[in-house]
């Protein structure tokens, strides 16, 4: 079952296999370009992207499938077919009394029906097999989607452009696939809020430049990095929002094409741009086009998703030193193995992995940068083979990013005791100032106290870092006659949570005025596990 399993994360296999169809694997068969191969045996034979075959979820590997592909082109020209010939009602028209005016062309509601009821079966053998003689995709799905809608072929990609179906499908995806990340990135965010709560109070060692410095807590740290996540959130919700639809506007973008077969008529051919629009889910389509849509708008999607990887990489990697502290660790199976070699580690693997992945998602960036810059004026097809690996793998990385970091956040564990001996350990020297404010105020010298403490803080520091001691400041302190007056106060000095400042109320606010009203769209989707394969 494992082998099966795994095959059916394969993407070839995803585009031939419905979601609910489980065949045996020995009975599975990929064409290629009229060759028939034994799936079973061929698969492991060639590279299969571990992104789909190891990693990403079911929804976002479907979401960049060849069936989710070629299914959409499908009902975008169900979409085009039905506007060109369906009759136009708005408020516009209501208005002006041209209630009803038909777009005209001749579409039939037969023709139409037959489409529909073929939208999803597709001959990807023939498709294949049509590509192989004819060197360009769309055509070849025309072709097959033709010869299955005898009645409907004639009408079939009416007016459109290759990108019609390519570019808009492209949309679509992006939008699909920032539905399928905001409400896991919500999830991640909502699992790190409740740990940020539990651990508000708790003190813990700061770090700046990895060395020890003024405590904070461990919720306090937390909520570092769900303001990243908050930023992030904020940056895919945008993106998603400004995402527009191509929409209906021929070759090189002037809809001259459409305004042939209205024959002149300008607001039909608007009409037909913004009736396909709404079809396809979009409330607007981009104004103005060349043959794409600008490749811009690929930046704009892909850089939050690298901005996100950024910000995962971030938190994982301190996740990953705090582990050697073993202060906190990663949630760890009890019967998983940390080291062929070494049966006692643990290591973080989990944070281990965002981080590597997080690395290969930032570097994505780079080619939607890239190819807008060489765009030649209204399109060049150099766009073409990079996007069909940019574009899904950096949303399929995003996913499985943030399906490892929820199950990080659901599971990680905190160890209070080693964190306080790790105080305990650093707290003397950091309460220097404190000691020396309550021995001005028990009536002693500023600067004899200053002079007293620095002699005893040398002293032991030359225990900790020559002799490899603990520190012993305090015993020094209280060995020391000049500190007489100030001896039964020194455990209300040295508690630590004198020395977190507003940590707990900051945490308290940010959660209740920032975070919990970032997550309120996605109540319904907030209590869902996260099942990883590791």
């Amino acid at each position: 079952m494992a082998v099966m399993q795994h095959l059916l994360n394969c993407q070839p296999l995803l585009n031939l296999i419905k979601e609910d169809e489980v065949k045996p694997a020995c009975c599975l068969r990929l064409a290629t370009h009229g060759s028939v191969m034994d799936t079973f045996g061929d698969e492991f034979n060639k590279y299969r992207s571990p992104l789909v075959s190891r990693y990403a979820s079911k929804e976002m590997a479907y979401n960049f499938s060849d069936k989710k592909k070629f299914t959409t082109w499908r009902k975008l020209w169900i979409y085009l077919a039905k506007a060109e010939k369906y009759p136009v009602f708005d408020k516009v028209r209501k208005v002006t009394g041209m209630v009803g005016k038909a777009l005209g062309l001749p579409v039939t509601e037969a023709q139409v029906a037959e489409m529909e009821s073929h939208a999803e079966d597709i001959d990807f053998a023939m498709a294949a097999e049509e590509e192989s003689k004819l060197r360009h995709d769309v055509m070849a799905h025309v072709h097959t989607f033709a010869h299955c809608c005898p009645t409907a072929a004639p009408i079939i990609h009416l007016g459109a452009t290759s990108c019609y179906v390519g570019d808009n499908t492209d949309l679509i995806m992006l939008r699909d696939g920032f539905d399928i990340l905001l409400p896991k990135l919500a999830r991640v965010i909502d699992r790190l809020s409740k740990f940020a709560e539990k651990y508000a109070g708790l003190p813990t060692l700061g770090f700046t430049h990895y060395q020890p410095a003024q405590l904070t807590t461990v919720g306090k740290r937390a909520c570092l990095w769900l303001q990243d996540l908050a930023m992030d959130m904020r940056n895919l919700q945008r993106a998603r929002e400004d995402l527009r639809f191509r929409g209906v506007k021929g070759t090189t973008g002037t809809q001259a094409s459409f305004l042939q077969l209205f024959q002149g008529d300008h607001d039909k051919v608007e009409d037909l741009d913004r009736m396909v629009t709404e079809m396809a889910g979009f409330k607007k389509a981009y104004m103005v086009t060349g043959q794409t849509y600008s490749r811009k708008v690929d930046i704009d999607s892909l850089s939050p998703l690298a901005s996100m990887g950024a910000t995962i990489h971030k938190i994982c990697t301190d996740i990953r030193l705090l582990a050697n502290l073993k202060e906190i660790e990663e949630p760890f199976e009890k019967e998983q193995i940390g080291s062929s070699a070494m049966p006692y580690k643990r290591n973080p693997m989990r944070c281990e992995r965002c981080c590597s992945l997080a690395r290969h998602l930032i570097a994505l960036l780079a080619d939607p940068l890239q190819t807008a810059s060489v765009q030649w004026l209204e399109r060049t097809l150099d766009d073409s083979a990079n996007r069909r690996i940019s574009l899904p793998e950096s949303f399929l990385t995003a996913d499985i990013i943030l399906s490892t970091l929820q199950n990080i956040t659901e599971g990680l564990v905190v160890y209070p005791k080693v964190i306080e001996r790790h105080i305990h350990h650093e707290l003397p020297f950091m309460a220097t100032e404190n000691i020396i404010m309550a021995m001005v105020k028990a009536g002693g010298n500023r600067q004899d106290c200053h002079e007293k403490i620095r002699v005893l803080s040398q002293q032991a520091a030359t225990v900790v870092k020559q002799e490899g001691g603990d520190n012993d400041l305090l015993a020094r302190v209280q060995a020391d006659p000049y500190f007489a007056p100030i001896l039964g106060h020194l455990d209300n000095i040295l508690d630590p949570k004198t020395f977190i400042g507003r940590a707990p109320q900051q945490v308290a606010r940010f959660l209740s005025e920032e975070v919990r009203p970032l997550l309120e769209p996605y109540k319904a989707e907030i209590d869902v596990k996260i099942e990883l394969e590791l």
